[in-house]
């Protein structure tokens, strides 16, 4: 692929990525939607997150992984029993982290 065909590609991804979001936001003000779907619309993101999450926590080297040698694993149940305890999103993704690392450190050494 030369420098010409990597532009385009580029110039291509940005023009239907932004324009699908502009005609999205600009014509939201317009448009009412129901309350169920209000109300259903806010479990997109943690939705999502976890579709992105679980894969990388139990399947850490392409096969599922669930034992206590996991490092993935221990930091996301450490990251959810601390969520579930305190609420605290800053703490909760402080505690998930550190017991990544330390756990991930203790079983390569």
């Amino acid at each position: 692929m030369n420098l010409i065909d990597a532009v385009l590609i580029i110039s291509g991804m940005f023009v239907v990525t932004f324009g699908v979001r502009f005609v999205l936001f600009a014509r939201a003000h317009k448009v009412v939607m129901p309350d169920f779907l209000e109300r259903a619309l806010k479990f997109v993101p943690v939705a999502v997150l976890t579709a992105i999450i679980t894969p990388m926590i139990l399947m850490p080297d392409q096969h599922i992984n669930v034992s206590l040698f996991n490092p993935w694993l221990l930091g996301g149940i450490a990251a959810f029993v601390v969520g579930i305890w305190r609420q605290q999103q800053l703490l909760t993704i402080l505690v998930g982290v550190i017991v990544f690392f330390v756990s991930k450190y203790v079983f390569s050494a």
